[in-house]
């Protein structure tokens, strides 16, 4: 029992780290070719080598960092990131990059969702074809209400499901960069108090289309969707992404 103790408060120890150490590099805090080392590291976070050593070794993973023996651990340029990770997506929408990743989000989601959605209404099973009904009107009573941490919660089933039944593995693959884009927006107060009621018919018309195999008319509506979507988030973005 107490080996699980110490475990899970290493995990603790090591996620305030990697948060911390994501969000400054991200952000630009800790900019390209910036080096840090594992001694500098642990005296700022009071924390182990072990603690030390598992973030960077998960910051490698995505790309944000590289580590050499006689160099350090050197920051490194954007190009280099894994953008589709979902803690790499969060990082940015919660710092001073928002308005870019908002952008970048919001094109790969206009891009893909309508093929997606049509492909859905193509494949998806019996199943899936009446449980989007069945979120689309959900959603209208909980956005009707106000309710937006269970109308939160219903988009991001809607959206997945369109995406995990198209049949295209890439489609599939971007369910979770959706889903932590939809609660990005709700968690970081970038979504209107009560979803507008374009959006609440778009998407009753989306899951409607795709319930009764009308492909042309599901990505039409997921077409618009993303429109109005886009729209709602034009304000807040600023200069498109550069790379650093």
């Amino acid at each position: 029992m107490g080996g699980g103790a110490g475990e899970s408060n290493v995990e603790v120890l090591h996620s305030g780290v990697l948060d911390t150490l994501g969000k400054e590099i991200t952000d630009g805090r800790l900019p390209t070719g910036h080096v840090l080392t594992l001694d500098l590291l642990e005296e700022r976070f009071g924390v182990s080598r072990t603690v030390v050593r598992e973030s960077v070794r998960v910051l490698q993973s995505m790309g944000l960092v590289t580590s050499r023996r006689r160099v350090g651990i050197t920051v490194q340029p954007r190009r280099s990131w894994n953008v589709f990770d979902p803690r790499v997506i969060w990082w940015r929408l919660a710092g001073e990059g928002r308005e870019a990743q908002l952008r970048s989000l919001t094109e790969l989601r206009i891009a893909v969702e309508p093929l997606a959605t049509a492909d859905a209404a193509r494949n998806a099973s019996g199943e899936v074809r009446s449980r989007v009904v069945e979120l689309s009107s959900m959603m209208r009573a909980k956005g009707e209400a106000g309710e937006l941490d269970d109308f939160l919660e219903l988009d991001i089933e809607f959206h997945t499901a369109l995406l995990r039944t198209s049949g295209n593995e890439m489609f599939e693959a971007l369910a979770d960069v959706v889903a932590v884009v939809l609660r990005g927006r709700t968690q970081l107060g970038l979504m209107p108090h009560q979803p507008v009621p374009r959006a609440l018919d778009l998407h009753e018309r989306a899951a409607h289309a795709v319930a009764n195999a009308r492909s042309e008319e599901a990505e039409d509506a997921m077409r618009e969707l993303l429109a109005e979507v886009r729209d709602a988030v034009v304000p807040v973005w600023g200069n498109p992404p550069v790379g650093k």
